[in-house]
Order: C-alpha cells, then sequence, then structure tokens
C-alpha cells in the first residue's frame, strides 16, 4: 500500500465497522447515523491531511481517536444527548485514550461488533434489510457497494437502510445480549445472514462479475468474530469451515477472462492451502457436539473436495452419501439437483437425468445447465442443446451466460450419439 488512499481504504474497510459498533455502544443504538457521521469524518479528515503530512506511525489509532473527537465535539456542539451528555463525552474521552491495540481494548472492540451483528440481525428487522445493514455497519460497505453487490437502486438501498435504523429506534432495539432462546434465534438469525452473504458473493445471481470477494471474505470474518465468541456452537464453526473450503476455491473458479471454470477442471493448484487448512480447524471444532446441522453437512461435502489432490481423487460414492444426509435435513429442489450431479458421477448420467425429472425449479438456469450436461454425456446433442437455449432465457450473470453458449456450441458442435463429456 503505497499511496495513502490506497492505506485509508484499506484501514475503512477493516476499522470502520469496529470503530462504529464501539460509538453506538457508547452513544446508544438510536444515534446509528451520528456514529458513522464521526467515522466518516475521521477517514475525511485522513484524505486531507496524510497525502502531505504522511500516515502516522499507528493508523488505526488515529482514525479511532479523531472520530472520538468528533463525537465529543458534536455532542458539545449540540447537546443532543441531553442531561447524558456529560457523562458521554467522558467515556468517550476515556475510551479514546486506550487505542486499538491494547489487548484489553480489542476485547472490548470484538464484544462491540459481535452485539452490533446480533442487532442487526434481530429477527423483527426484515432479512434483506439485516444483510443490507450487517454491510453497511459492521462491514464498512457503502450505500453503492451494497447496491452493486444486490443489484439494487442506490436509493432503494438507502431506503432500506433508513427503514432499519427507524426500526431500531422505535422499538428500542438495544445492544444487550439475548438469553435462552431468544438467544438461539438471534444467532440463527446472525448465520443465515452470514450464509447468504457468502452465497451472494460466491455466485452473483446477474451482472457482470461471478464472483465478488470482498463480500466472501467479509463473509467469512464475521463467521469467524461469532465462532470465537463465548456464544459459539458447533454449528458456527460448521459455517466457517464451510465458507473457509468455498473461498479457498475462489483463486480457480475464473479464469484470466473471467470466465467460469466448473470445480472439476479447477486448476486445484491455485487453490489457497491456508483457508483449506483454516476450514479443517473450523471443521474439527465443528464435530465435537451431538448436532449435525445443515452447515455441517455443507462442510463435510466441501472438506471432501478439499482434500482430493486430483479430480480422479474425488470420492464421489462419500459425497452422494453426504447428499442423501443433507435432503433428510433439507429435501429443497436445489439440494436434489446437486444430489443429482453425484448420482450421475456414482451411477452414470442416465441415473443423473432421472433423478432430475420430477424437480420444479422455474427460471433456474442451473437445474437447464445440468440437464443439458447429462443429455451430452448421453449424445442426445439435440436435447442437450434445447436446454442450454432455454438456460440462457433465465436469470444469470454474464460468465455464467457465456458459459453456456460455449455449452451450446459444443452441443452443436459434438457428433449426435457422441458424448461430449469423458
Amino acid at each position: 500500500m503505497d499511496a495513502p488512499s490506497d492505506l485509508i481504504e484499506h484501514l475503512f474497510r477493516h476499522q470502520s465497522g469496529r470503530i462504529v459498533a464501539h460509538l453506538i455502544r457508547v452513544l446508544g443504538p438510536a444515534h446509528i447515523d451520528l456514529a458513522e457521521e464521526c467515522v466518516q469524518d475521521a477517514m475525511v479528515r485522513a484524505l486531507e491531511t496524510w497525502p502531505h503530512s504522511g500516515a502516522p506511525e499507528n493508523a488505526a489509532a488515529w482514525l479511532f481517536r479523531v472520530a472520538h473527537n468528533a463525537a465529543i465535539d458534536s455532542i458539545r456542539r449540540k447537546r443532543l444527548l441531553g442531561e447524558k451528555s456529560d457523562s458521554i463525552v467522558l467515556e468517550l474521552s476515556r475510551s479514546s485514550a486506550a487505542p486499538p491495540g491494547d489487548p484489553a481494548v480489542e476485547e472490548q472492540l470484538r464484544d462491540d461488533e459481535l452485539r452490533m451483528i446480533f442487532m442487526c440481525c434481530h429477527p423483527e428487522i426484515p432479512r434483506d434489510a439485516r444483510v443490507a445493514l450487517s454491510l453497511k455497519i459492521a462491514g464498512g460497505f457503502s450505500v453503492a457497494e451494497i447496491a452493486r453487490a444486490f443489484l439494487a437502486e442506490e436509493a432503494a438501498i438507502a431506503q432500506r437502510l433508513v427503514r432499519a435504523k427507524r426500526q431500531i429506534r422505535d422499538r428500542r432495539l438495544t445492544l444487550d445480549m439475548p438469553a435462552g432462546r431468544e438467544l438461539g434465534e438471534r444467532l440463527d438469525s446472525a448465520l443465515d445472514v452470514v450464509y447468504f452473504l457468502f452465497n451472494e458473493g460466491y455466485a452473483s445471481h446477474t451482472g457482470e462479475n461471478l464472483i465478488r470477494q470482498d463480500l466472501c471474505m467479509e463473509a467469512l470474518r464475521l463467521a469467524r468474530l461469532i465462532a470465537a465468541s463465548s456464544i459459539s456452537n458447533p454449528r458456527v464453526d460448521a459455517l466457517a469451515a464451510l465458507i473457509a473450503f468455498n473461498a479457498a476455491r475462489l483463486p480457480a473458479r475464473v479464469d484470466a477472462s473471467g470466465d467460469l471454470i466448473l470445480l472439476e477442471q479447477q486448476d486445484r493448484s491455485r487453490w489457497d492451502r491456508e483457508l483449506i487448512a483454516l476450514g479443517f480447524q473450523h471443521f474439527d471444532r465443528s464435530i465435537t457436539g451431538d448436532d449435525v446441522s445443515e452447515y455441517h453437512v455443507q462442510a463435510a461435502i466441501a472438506a471432501t473436495h478439499a482434500r482430493a489432490l486430483d479430480r480422479d481423487l474425488i470420492d464421489w460414492p462419500a459425497i452422494l452419501n453426504l447428499y442423501d444426509q443433507l435432503f433428510a435435513i433439507n429435501a429443497s429442489p436445489v439440494v436434489a439437483l446437486n444430489r443429482a450431479v453425484a448420482v450421475a458421477k456414482v451411477h452414470g448420467a442416465a441415473a443423473g437425468l432421472a433423478a432430475i425429472e420430477s424437480l420444479d425449479l422455474p427460471d433456474y438456469y442451473l437445474l437447464l445447465a445440468v440437464r443439458g450436461h447429462l443429455l451430452l454425456e448421453l449424445g442426445r446433442n439435440d436435447e442437450a442443446a434445447g436446454c442450454f437455449r432455454a438456460a440462457l432465457e433465465c436469470p444469470c450473470s454474464e460468465p455464467e451466460r457465456r458459459f453456456l453458449r460455449r455449452k451450446l456450441a459444443e452441443s452443436s458442435a459434438s457428433p449426435a450419439g457422441s458424448p461430449a463429456f469423458r
């Protein structure tokens, strides 16, 4: 990071959520906007001064202190917090004197961020707003970035955030961690948000890019933050393992042109070995309890792929057995479709085709793509071409659309009755 602007962008991504969460704990959840404004002011001041004076030795601590000072100035100027103003100013002054890096401060910042995530994921807040709010506050994403991630208008995302913050104020939601059954429900909600966030980054449904690595890594960070807390359970580690295993494949999922590379065709030497090792660390922790969740089974499937150093060494019978377990937990059409791929690997294309005949997934390009792939293996090229044409009519990303066009050309070029895949 040679330029100060690069350092500021890096710090904003990695520090803004922590500072905002800390300020919200001191100011109260009703003042989320003030906390965000103070952090934004600190970033603007950095952009104005660092290019001329150079970045301070402890840049994160500088931002922490300047954001706190901005909050103090705003409270004193506007008396926003009434009778509590003096005590809050005192607390802000005290906490700004112990910047990030101190072990006690780091522990407090992690706790503040965890509480912030759980408040953003309150079940009373609609799911789409939970995701946007988590990205905005905990992840440091801008409205424009969130809009790009979900291919929505910035105005729509801004309104979603305004409504969510209004709900927090009107319902007087707090940063207090829930207990008992409510804790379990809130944890489920938080994991749902993290899982949704990763899936959106791993395979965007529409748009120019198949992968949004920033979303994937933010999902992994949040999963690990929850996994490291005292409220974690084996399901959290299972989700962290699943994300780490799949994130390890990101460097090999697309080629230099941004085109999709199927799992079996990926160069496994490009998989991130550190993320795979991290995945196995969380996976080992996830199997300590008696609970077997959907995250556990999905992580086990990803671990089976990660163990195979070569595509010829993939244990497809084990993967099929795991998909049988997953289908018993979640008998969704998407799980059934993924299971059918494993059926084809173990029992042949005809068995895989039979396994998807009854699936009803309208406008889902992957069902048509899998059917076309299996028909190609059976040498039924004309039918396969029809599937790929139909898939091209469905919503999907541009890299996926280019992949479908290649498969359509392949089905047209292969002689009828000759399997196109080996």
